[in-house]
């Protein structure tokens, strides 16, 4: 099983590699794989590539998932 993750990109450099922000967590990652990538895009990064860019809208509905799925885990424990 893969886990693809939003991230919106922060920075990118010269060599196609972009510094993108995951929930707070920044990993550089390559966008050579994609064209047109620009700061504010959110990506779907796996690997340490960006595969596809990700329309805003559905970045934030996915990111809210993530973030729902990880409070549930967290209350779950507290039990």
């Amino acid at each position: 099983m893969c886990l693809a993750i939003p991230a919106q990109v922060i920075s990118i450099d010269d060599q196609e590699l972009a510094t993108v922000d995951m929930g707070g967590v920044r990993k550089d990652v390559s966008v050579s794989l994609l064209e047109g990538v620009e700061v504010g895009d959110y990506v779907i990064v796996h690997t340490g590539f960006a595969l596809s860019k990700l329309d805003p809208e559905e970045a934030k509905i996915t990111l809210d998932l993530f973030a729902e799925m990880a409070a549930l885990v967290e209350a779950a424990d507290r039990k």
